[in-house]
């Protein structure tokens, strides 16, 4: 069953997958997999932040901006309690957007003029570890029943926190992506990451791919080979999910 903006809805079996879990093993899912980026970017050479990322029209450092972007968002929706019921969850956080991204959309220029203005890696490094650290201890010390507005909705914060293990997977495969010898993500990440792209899929994924792969062409960073794509069956049809 799906919802009218054709995102699964997140019952699986009767059971809500997500609030299922303990409270804060979303706070040390969403820790775990900050901590994981963050240390990626803080080990990476001058020369690799000129190398591309697995976002189209990016750069490394690109990213790298954008992940303090985001740490910047993850500060402000914590500080942004409301009384109202929730409206979103963990999965239907997530918007389906019907076309990959190119790079060409301004506030992807923007990002690109942003990462630009900071010249030196370092520079770049020092506000992603500083912010970024800021982020994780919000998060840290955040009630994850704690209900935050966001994106004209209203979310607990606990799946809020979940909802991030997968962006910052996913673009920790991006960080990675042309950097072969870069820290991978954690394989807990990967794999709750695949739990939700499933879900918001609504079927799952063949065993015989990983978590990676799962999570690579589900979202459209990598195509599909014909053999996957035969083996997928339907669910090939549905791909790739672009996530905004």
């Amino acid at each position: 069953m799906f919802a009218e903006n054709g995102i699964a809805p997140v019952l699986d079996g009767g059971r809500d997958i997500i609030s299922a879990d303990p409270a804060m093993q979303q706070v040390t899912d969403f820790s775990r997999s900050w901590t994981a980026l963050r240390a990626a970017v803080a080990a990476l050479e001058d020369q690799d932040f000129a190398q591309p990322s697995g976002c189209a029209g990016w750069l490394v450092r690109d990213l790298v901006c954008h992940l303090v972007i985001d740490a910047q968002d993850v500060l402000i929706t914590l500080v942004t309690p409301t009384e109202a019921e929730p409206t979103r969850n963990a999965v239907t956080y997530w918007n389906i957007a019907e076309t990959l991204p190119a790079g060409d959309d301004p506030l992807d220029a923007l990002t690109v003029r942003l990462a630009a203005a900071y010249e030196e890696p370092r520079l770049l490094k020092f506000h992603l570890d500083d912010v970024g650290s800021a982020a994780g201890r919000a998060a840290a010390l955040t009630d994850p029943a704690l209900r935050v507005s966001t994106r004209d909705g209203v979310i607990t914060a606990g799946d809020y926190l979940s909802a991030y293990v997968l962006e910052w997977t996913l673009h920790h495969l991006d960080l990675t992506a042309y950097l072969p010898d870069a820290a991978k993500p954690p394989s807990e990440g990967l794999a709750r990451s695949r739990e939700m792209l499933e879900v918001i899929a609504g079927a799952a994924f063949p065993l015989s791919f990983s978590d990676k792969d799962a999570l690579l062409v589900g979202t459209g960073r990598r195509a599909l080979t014909a053999a996957e794509k035969t083996e997928l069956g339907e669910l090939a049809a549905k791909l790739p999910l672009v996530l905004v």
